[in-house]
């Protein structure tokens, strides 16, 4: 399975793609009544949308979003890198609906674990 990313130059133009695929967008920005992306079920099929580091996701996108999700932090910080935060994402989306099978690289073993054989 690959992460597909496609590059849609304004927010009207992702909007549009996502409605016409009949994909649901999923914010990711640490908003008041945002969920934690930590107890989510993230849909099989979704569009991950990330705000600009630092402000965030723009008025359009939280309008437009079916859902906003947070990442748990600590400190003073309201943000993260967009880069991480899409990492995490991913990350979330691929432990819920990656395949999960046998370890025949032995990374179960080699990290002391004998539940990935």
């Amino acid at each position: 399975r690959y992460q597909h990313v496609a590059h849609h130059p304004t927010v009207e133009d992702l909007i549009a793609w996502a409605h016409a695929e009949q994909l649901p967008i999923w914010g990711v920005d640490n908003l008041p009544g945002s969920i934690p992306i930590e107890t989510a079920a993230l849909p099989e099929r979704v569009v991950l949308l990330f705000g600009q580091e630092g402000p965030g996701l723009s008025e359009r996108a939280r309008v437009e979003a079916d859902q906003v999700l947070s990442i748990s932090q600590f400190g003073s910080t309201r943000s993260i890198n967009a880069g991480v935060a899409s990492g995490i994402a991913m990350h979330t989306w691929v432990r819920q609906h990656g395949v999960v099978g046998p370890d025949p690289a032995g990374i179960g073993r080699a990290l002391g674990s004998s539940t990935h054989e």
